[in-house]
């Protein structure tokens, strides 16, 4: 199969899985434990801290481990509300965010919370002078994402940043899709608190961090998890080091300058085959000429096909989706899309594409020759 939905998830890459090896078998030791290999592991688990702090511009003690991107979305958000809920009970959010924000959001106004949602235009992206608007004195807490998971639409982050610091407003950003292909500095983007996910990056599933700035600003965090103190008391757990060093290995991979140019190629890739799908009639891409988007995500509509079968045709030979992996149990159309102002049936009638480290040129070729098979017949019949 030719694979397309790198955002869902990436393979494990050969180089990672090299460096973590050891540590399920010879350095298997657990990092809280005073003798040799708990030494060793927590050694490992600190090193590793050190280097992904780099890539963003923080300092070590700043990045917590998780689970993954969930977790720290739970983390930052319900971890902000209670801790500064004596100061106000306001968040504000964008209608397009990841379900692991969207509906932790929803799960605080059940305890008191209030969340403003704000829309968005065609393109995806949120007004940036309504966003300042959203923000007022009870307001404790602004979470929008770096690069929509469906579009790879990106936001301004820097600039919704220093409008939350200019207000005394923590600022979340959930930046999953975003690390690994964008240079993202915390400091530099006003940012407070980011998650992220090792997945999506040629890690293994199961490990992700969030950043929590300690410097002024400092955001403090009630934790969510309790049972042994762990991650400076914020999320308790035995660590997964493996995980963790593969995080670590993973964002210094992807930060290589090979892997750098190999983004250029990519882009040049997804270009091409939204311009040979875009040649079919009523075959479009969802996201305008000139929106800043990550270069190897395309979000296409096939107008007058039922999205249902071509996406029943095509994962026979191609891996992609019509959304969010978590929210394949759905049977609603995207948020993302019906948010941007497509139709039910438009955002039934999309597909996503997305590309990564392992895509080649002939692996483009022919999903625009299987595409364009699977819609003919489609139409005909």
């Amino acid at each position: 199969m030719i694979y397309l939905d790198y955002n869902a998830t990436t393979p494990v890459d050969e180089r990672v899985i090299s460096k973590i090896l050891p540590f399920f078998s010879t350095q298997f030791g657990n990092a809280a434990s005073a003798h040799p290999y708990g030494r060793s592991a927590h050694t490992a688990v600190e090193n590793a801290r050190k280097r992904i702090a780099t890539h963003l511009g923080a300092d070590a003690s700043e990045i917590i481990f998780t689970s993954g991107a969930t977790e720290s979305c739970n983390l930052a958000i319900k971890g902000c509300y209670e801790t500064y809920r004596s100061k106000g009970n306001h968040i504000v959010t964008t209608v397009t965010e990841h379900p692991a924000v969207l509906d932790t959001c929803r799960y605080l106004e059940t305890k008191g919370a209030e969340v403003t949602y704000l829309p968005v235009n065609s393109a995806g992206l949120i007004d940036v002078d309504q966003f300042k608007e959203a923000l007022r004195e009870e307001t404790i807490l602004a979470t929008v994402m770096t690069a929509n998971n469906e579009t790879g639409v990106l936001q301004p982050i820097k600039a919704l940043g220093q409008l939350c610091h200019d207000k005394g407003v923590i600022f979340f950003t959930d930046a999953t899709q975003a690390i690994g292909k964008l240079p993202i500095q915390v400091n530099e983007n006003c940012i407070d608190l980011m998650a992220f996910s090792g997945h999506k990056i040629y890690a293994p599933k199961g490990i992700g961090a969030l950043y929590v700035r300690r410097k002024s600003p400092r955001v403090r965090l009630t934790e969510q998890m309790q049972g042994g103190g762990h991650e400076k008391a914020m999320r308790s757990g035995t660590l997964n080091v493996p995980g963790i060093v593969a995080l670590a290995e993973a964002l210094d991979l992807c930060g290589e300058p090979l892997q750098q140019a190999h983004l250029t190629e990519i882009t040049t890739l997804r270009d091409q085959l939204e311009a040979a799908l875009s040649k079919l009639q009523g075959v479009q891409s969802n996201i305008p000429k000139g929106t800043p988007r990550l270069g190897h995500v395309a979000n296409l509509r096939f107008d007058a096909v039922d999205g249902k079968r071509l996406l029943g045709r095509l994962i026979q030979e191609i891996a992609v989706s019509s959304g969010s992996a978590c929210s394949t149990a759905s049977n609603e159309p995207s948020h993302v899309l019906l948010a941007m102002g497509l139709s039910e049936t438009q955002a039934r009638s999309s597909i996503r594409f997305c590309l990564g480290r392992f895509t080649t040129q002939q692996e483009i070729a022919q999903t625009i020759a299987l595409v364009t098979n699977a819609v003919s017949q489609l139409r005909l019949s």
